[in-house]
């Protein structure tokens, strides 16, 4: 394991001190896995389902700062429907957040949108305990590395009950792979910004339950973008997380209107 480190701090003053590009906008798919059981749903209709649902990010870097939001590369997706007109629409919680990243300061501002509404976070870089494992392989031609981290804390899991729609916090402990390269030495990724030495090209949390797949990466591209969002109301992480409440609970009232929506929290 020595030698792993020392060869790997090595291989970082290598291209480091060869002056590796330092900009530009990397396209990542997203895939999460569904779990999802609605009471009073026919089978039939039921196994109608998806098991995943996809999208697609992007990260912009430059001058030690990255913006994550998401691609104007969409996958088109269309809503299920039974022949008595009820539709499932099926959403990614945060699909249309921007998150901004400054790896000099550590400071994390979040556009987040909800309802109609948008709020800007202001937070700090919550770093992992990362492991490298020595494992290297290539991803879209560039040499990456794995690491492996533990993320243990709350996620929120929705329900619907008798007609009503019920967010509860539960225990989480995520397992957490990523590879990355140090062929472009900027902490960017579309998780876990700030944490790794090089640009994230791959996450894996919890063995597939999502991944976050680099599809293309452009170190010529237009990076004017990257400042931090400023469209919305400025709230607390602990005002935002009581307003989720508030508007899971109005939409758990309001879900008989004729379409009911199921959201998932990679």
């Amino acid at each position: 394991m020595k030698r792993t480190v020392f060869t790997f701090f090595m291989e970082l003053l290598l291209f480091t001190a060869n002056g590796q590009e330092k900009q530009g906008r990397v396209l990542y798919e997203r895939t999460v896995q569904l779990h999802i059981t609605m009471q009073g749903m026919a089978h039939e209709m039921e196994s109608l389902l998806p098991h995943s649902r996809k999208d697609r990010l992007e990260v912009l870097f430059n001058n030690n700062q990255s913006l994550r939001s998401t691609a104007e590369e969409q996958i088109p997706e269309d809503p299920l429907a039974d022949e008595n007109g009820l539709q499932v629409h099926f959403m990614v919680a945060g699909a249309n957040d921007i998150t901004y990243t400054n790896f000099t300061t550590g400071e994390v501002i979040a556009q987040r949108e909800l309802g109609t509404r948008n709020y800007i976070i202001t937070d700090s870089i919550q770093k992992l305990s990362w492991k490298l494992t020595g494992e290297t392989s290539t991803i879209l031609n560039y040499p990456c590395h794995k690491a492996i981290a533990q993320r243990i804390g709350k996620r929120t899991s929705t329900s619907m009950n008798n007609g009503q729609l019920e967010r509860q916090e539960i225990a989480d402990t995520a397992r957490i792979t990523a590879w990355f390269t140090l062929a472009v030495p900027v902490p960017a990724g579309p998780e876990y910004q700030g944490q790794l030495p090089g640009l994230i090209l791959l996450v894996d949390i919890n063995d597939g339950q999502t991944i976050y797949q680099a599809m293309e990466v452009n170190t010529h591209a237009d990076v004017s973008a990257v400042k931090p969002p400023t469209k919305g109301k400025k709230i607390t992480a602990a005002a935002f997380a009581a307003e989720q409440d508030k508007l899971m609970k109005n939409m758990g009232q309001q879900h008989m209107g004729g379409a009911s929506t199921i959201s998932t929290h990679p």
